[in-house]
């Protein structure tokens, strides 16, 4: 195991940490004694759940304002923190919290980080004990075991830290659509599909919230870039914004009441999200019916009467700057008290569900390493095969010995960084992965690693000592991993005669604030070299070279993915990682993950690649959570504003649309098994769909089956996609030789477009193809239903806007 270094307990997020350098505007003397006094003369009043409404009467302004602007990153100064109390403190390290109001029995509550995992500090001054979480698998890990049982019960594991460690909120999950490969945080997203993203995202929602605490459900909406994401305007076609972005949220909402939703930075055809009365009142609230808190990204947006208004009900992490415009344009009419009750109301109703509202006695003591188990057995069963050639995986008992090469074999990396980090006890490498299975690793190479490292680690010392003025911020963001270096051929031969087998990582840090560059998406002229070099030289020799991917996102494989002969996508696993890669390479675990996002052979293949920013063409400012340019300029596409040209015609919609050769196609997974579909049933009853068809393990592995239902329209009106993903499910461990009857349902609203000249969802009648697969170009059962046609209308709002030329 791997250690963490010391300052990973000091970590906060970029956001957090630089918001916390800003002066901040104090509020006045006589504003606190307000507060203070509030209660002078007063009868008793304490909130209960059957009171809200009289608590609300019975709030001053100045409370209400408090209560809506959270407590701020300022918590130790006096003001308006001071006045309410260090609500921060309460838990250190947490990412915010609402503030008490003693006198009415209000409580703060506790808001933490983060999608794998709590994020707090795990160590606190003059305090022996430890504080550490869990890091479970990253988001796209956790969505490729397509096993919605298996996130729920990560999910319990997760929501059991957040409960005993005394938050009330863990900030999660994150479900935006993975539009284009570059997007820096694709790692704690799901898909490029909505109704994997959506049915994943209600999974993990269940399982934290399964333990009497709530998840935020991030970004409300279009969070697709991490370029200038608190500035970026994003210009999206109705039916796309219906069809593909909001459709995860709306899944997830109806599927798992999440406790609160975190609005994007990002504009909406013109306006912040979190200020869009159109898509959090209307749409959210209106069309979905949703009854919990609406929150902000951490200083999201810019004008707090606009989002009270919208309905975003509470703004964190609070700036005192929002607590008095909210008071001024309150009383100056600007601000309706209605706007303002209203949302007062919904945050009182979410504080009596907290742990810290009903007193529960936190433990500090959740069981780690239980959840270490869990966290090892879902990553396992996340992990993709891509390539196998001559049964090269699983290892056979005969190997005793590796070869590791590449920088990330010994340095594994656990997950990204930003706010989707988790300060854990230890990462398991893949060299400790391995002796735990059995295979020891050539010490030669480890020590030309580990030579290596030192080296570049005493570079980057000198480099910095050489420039002290350097921003601090800059630690905080994705560091780029060393370059790769090649062994010398005496090193190579003297490793493939000691070893039995060779493993090459490549890896690549996944990270919030900055958008991936094309040259991260390839591999480099090192990289290529690696794997040539080391698998011709091990195949020479009657040995097998395997690629482990230790990666967050899509990379380029076409040039490079028939040289070695197996590869396997281990995506970052959370702390377990290097015991749940020895799984699946030595066949405790037969791989039965599933790519939940195409990859292609070019990146250019990719619709948005022509209007997705290149983070390379933009100067970082740290001024701003994302980069902008020094100079003022005119408004730049991709940078100010981004034309989402493709419409509907994400992912796979477009590949297929195009009929496009891709390198692995969504859904796409190998198995030690192999597996036979057969006696395909289509039942109806009313509106509800029912497909079953028989899945016979015909391999010698017991081993799980990813199941894809795809449905191909009849022609109508509106231009539809080839297929999309209706339903899908996963087997039990199916033994050689044993069959399960697969079930997978959907609605008839469910084959719905939206036609937004009627502003409503549409059914056209007529005969749909369904077709039942291993992903969606490989389809083992074919049947068709008649569906009758429907319409459904809705709020007619967030209307195409033309796109900026």
């Amino acid at each position: 195991m791997s250690l963490l270094l010391p300052f990973t307990s000091l970590y906060l997020p970029l956001k957090t940490l630089f918001y916390s350098l800003l002066p901040m505007k104090k509020l006045t003397i006589a504003v606190a004694a307000t507060l203070m006094l509030a209660s002078c003369g007063k009868k008793e009043l304490k909130l209960n759940e059957n009171n809200i409404d009289k608590i609300v009467a019975a709030m001053t302004l100045e409370e209400k304002a408090a209560l809506i602007t959270g407590v701020g990153m300022d918590s130790g100064e006096e003001g308006l923190t001071a006045t309410i109390g260090a609500q921060a403190e309460l838990v250190p390290g947490a990412a915010g919290s609402t503030h008490s109001i003693a006198r009415l029995g209000i409580p703060a509550t506790v808001l933490a980080d983060g999608p794998a995992g709590l994020r707090i500090n795990p160590t606190r001054e003059g305090d022996d004990q430890t504080y550490y979480c869990t890091h479970f698998p990253i988001g796209t890990l956790l969505a490729s075991t397509w096993n919605q049982e298996l996130v729920e019960e990560v999910g319990k594991a997760m929501g059991n830290e957040v409960l005993e460690y005394g938050a009330d909120v863990l900030l999660a999950p994150a479900e935006n659509i993975h539009r284009n490969p570059l997007n820096g945080r694709n790692f704690e997203y799901y898909s490029e599909d909505p109704l994997v993203a959506g049915k994943t995202a209600a999974a993990y929602v269940r399982g934290v919230q399964a333990n009497g605490v709530g998840t935020s459900v991030k970004h409300f909406a279009f969070n697709n870039q991490e370029t200038n994401r608190t500035g970026n305007n994003a210009v999206i076609p109705t039916r796309a914004i219906r069809e593909i972005y909001l459709k995860p949220f709306e899944i997830t909402v109806n599927e798992s009441d999440p406790w609160t939703i975190m609005t994007s930075y990002n504009k909406i055809n013109g306006t912040y999200t979190s200020e869009s009365e159109d898509l959090v009142e209307t749409i959210l609230r209106g069309d979905w019916g949703y009854k919990g808190v609406v929150m902000t990204d951490w200083y999201g947006g810019k004008d707090a009467a606009a989002q009270m208004h919208a309905g975003n009900d509470m703004l964190q992490p609070g700036r005192p700057s929002q607590y008095h415009q909210i008071i001024d344009d309150a009383n100056a009419g600007k601000l309706d008290m209605k706007d303002i009750d209203r949302n007062v109301k919904r945050i009182l109703q979410y504080i009596v569900r907290t742990p810290r509202f009903k007193g529960y006695k936190y433990s500090n003591k959740p069981d780690l390493e239980a959840h270490a188990a869990v966290t090892r057995q879902s990553a396992s069963e996340g992990m993709v095969l891509l390539e196998n050639r001559r049964q090269a995986l699983p290892l056979s008992d005969k190997v005793k010995s590796a070869a590791l090469f590449g920088v990330t074999s010994y340095d594994f990396i656990a997950g990204g960084t930003g706010s989707g980090n988790v300060n854990r006890a230890y990462t398991v490498s893949l060299v400790d992965g391995l002796k735990n299975v059995g295979i020891n690793t050539d010490a030669n190479i480890e020590k030309l690693y580990a030579d290596y490292k030192a080296k570049v680690e005493a570079d980057k010392a000198a480099a910095d000592a050489a420039n002290p003025n350097k921003n601090m911020l800059m630690n905080f963001l994705p560091q780029p991993l060393p370059a790769e270096i090649i062994p010398t051929p005496a090193q190579i031969v003297a490793a493939v005669r000691a070893n039995d087998v060779a493993i090459i990582t490549l890896g690549r840090i996944s990270g919030e604030f900055l958008d991936r560059t094309v040259d991260n998406f390839n591999l480099s002229k090192e990289e290529l070299k690696l794997i040539q070099t080391v698998s011709r030289a091990f195949q020479a020799a009657g040995k097998k070279a395997i690629v482990v991917l230790n990666i967050g996102g899509v990379i380029e494989t076409a040039s490079w993915k028939n040289i070695p002969d197996a590869v396997l996508l281990a995506w970052q696993a959370g702390q377990e990682g290097g015991n749940s890669v020895a799984d699946v390479l030595t066949g405790k675990v037969s791989p039965s993950g599933k790519l939940t996002m195409t990859w292609p052979i070019n990146f250019a293949d990719h619709a948005s690649s022509k209007n997705f920013p290149r983070a390379e063409q933009f100067k970082l400012d740290l001024s701003t959570f994302m980069g902008t340019e020094a100079e003022k300029q005119a408004p730049r596409e991709t940078y100010d504003y981004t034309n989402y040209r493709e419409g509907i015609y994400v992912g796979y919609r477009w590949f297929d649309k195009e009929q496009m050769k891709v390198s692995y196609p969504f859904g796409y997974g190998l198995s030690y098994a192999t597996f036979e579909y057969s006696n395909p049933q289509v039942k109806v009853d009313g509106k509800d769909v029912t497909v079953t068809v028989d899945v016979k393990n015909t391999g010698n592995m017991d081993a799980k089956e990813v199941v894809e239902l795809y449905v191909s329209a009849p022609a109508g009106a509106l231009d539809k996609p080839v297929q999309e993903l209706k339903a899908f499910a996963k087997t039990s461990s199916l033994a050689p030789g044993a069959s399960e009857t697969v079930t997978l349902k959907f609605a008839a609203d469910d084959l719905a477009s939206f036609d937004e000249a009627q502003s409503a969802w549409v059914v056209d009648p007529g005969t749909y193809k369904i077709m039942v697969g291993a992903s969606s170009r490989d389809i083992r059962a074919n049947a068709t239903v008649d569906i009758e046609a429907s319409v459904r209308k809705v709020s007619d709002v967030l209307k195409t806007v033309p796109f900026i030329d």
